[in-house]
């Protein structure tokens, strides 16, 4: 049996459905990827694909919708699906989902053949408070969903609202990618001092952080989504606390940004990581995660400082509050003005603890404690064994259906 994974972007894979490749394999599948190996978001080259057990097949996906190059990428995978005779076909990101389905569509009318087709939305776009622009995919998803046999969300707004729509097979909810909290916990934050200590010297020293400064931290690509522009105004109000504010990502927003903190005087205040292969490691030695995004599906920059301990602000959307509990494992900001932003952060600095004599120093240490046990709802043993079941059960149609030319229209 053959399985195609489908993803707009060549590093979509190996950051986010490595596992998925592992349980297709182990099932007897030989895993195929379409992909434009020639746009690489996630890491610097294709190398993490390397030993991955993978046939490879270059599609030229674009990400805008009105490209002409759209239907170049959908003859090339129409093509490549005619030729191949897959048994199962996954796709993902929103381009690549549309062009997938719409392809395997028309494959599956002119050979009778019932290939099950799997739509993974890692947050679809429209959304509640969703600027207007993005809601003309409602319909686009709505109907593409007639020619899904399962779509999976990951967040709960998201899994509420595809209930209504006219799926081919089933609508089913999965905990996001699968967090690997064995593999944090090496990195887990036990030291929830704020200031240089041992744990931390090295972060210090490279970007030069005075002794007695605590570091707030984010992580995620430099874009307008991410909106880590509205963190680092926030620290013009925060002047009078001892804090810096550590960037971790690149992209196109980089120059943008460092412009930015150049044009405000920050920095002293505000430092850019860059790209970072050692996530949690960076993470275990900041004393709190931000995280302002505009939109967000489940981010796994939030459930990595969650593992380690980190107490979070974010902005209360949806994803984040599939998540965090305000006042739990961190504050929710209800909007993306940096003077609030700066008002929850002064509050993480200045609160005690005091609910036992491990959490007397700071609220930080409760609240890292906290989210260290919610994240274990989103462990990989509890999304593999759900992805498992949707494997399973879509292999069994495909047993079922060999003979089958009902295209259900």
């Amino acid at each position: 049996m053959k399985a195609l994974i489908v993803t707009r972007v060549s590093g979509f894979l190996p950051q986010f459905e490595a596992n998925n490749v592992k349980i297709l394999q182990e099932m007897g599948f030989e895993v195929h990827y379409a992909a434009n190996f020639n746009t690489v978001v996630y890491g610097k080259d294709n190398h993490r694909l390397d030993g991955m057990g993978l046939t490879c097949h270059q599609i030229d996906f674009e990400r805008s919708p009105f490209s002409p190059g759209v239907r170049k990428a959908y003859r090339q995978l129409k093509k490549l699906l005619e030729q191949e005779n897959f048994d199962l076909i996954h796709c993902h990101m929103p381009m690549s989902g549309v062009v997938a389905r719409l392809a395997a569509q028309a494959v599956r009318r002119k050979t009778g053949r019932r290939v099950p087709v799997l739509y993974t939305a890692h947050g679809l776009h429209f959304y509640e408070g969703a600027p207007w622009k993005n809601w003309i995919y409602y319909p686009v998803e709505r109907y593409l969903s007639r020619f899904t046999d399962r779509l999976i969300l990951i967040n709960d707004e998201d899994y509420q609202r595809a209930q209504s729509f006219p799926v081919r097979g089933s609508v089913e909810r999965i905990m996001g990618i699968g967090m690997r909290l064995d593999a944090l916990q090496d990195s887990q934050k036990t030291d929830y001092t704020m200031g240089k200590t041992d744990a931390k010297v090295d972060l210090y020293e490279r970007f030069g952080i005075p002794d007695n400064y605590g570091i707030l931290i984010s992580v995620g690509e430099l874009t307008k989504r991410k909106n880590h522009i509205v963190m680092i105004d926030a620290m013009k109000e925060l002047l009078d606390l001892p804090l810096v504010y550590v960037i971790c990502g690149s992209g196109p927003w980089e120059d943008k940004l460092k412009e930015h903190v150049k044009e405000q005087g920050l920095e002293n205040r505000v430092k850019f990581a860059g790209y970072v292969d050692e996530v949690p490691a960076m993470l275990r030695k900041a004393d709190c995660f931000v995280f302002p995004s505009f939109q967000e599906g489940l981010p796994v920059a939030v459930m990595e400082a969650m593992a380690v301990g980190l107490p979070v602000i974010a902005t209360r959307i949806r994803g984040i509050t599939d998540l965090l509990e305000h006042t739990q494992g961190g504050y929710l900001v209800d909007d993306w003005e940096p003077e609030n932003y700066a008002v929850k952060v002064r509050r993480m600095f200045s609160e005690r603890g005091g609910k036992s004599e491990t959490d007397r120093e700071t609220r930080r240490g409760e609240m890292g404690r906290w989210n260290r046990r919610r994240v274990k709802d989103f462990a990989l043993p509890v999304v593999e064994r759900k992805m498992r079941e949707i494997y399973q059960s879509v292999m069994e149609e495909i047993n079922e259906n060999t003979t089958d030319t009902d295209v259900n229209l």
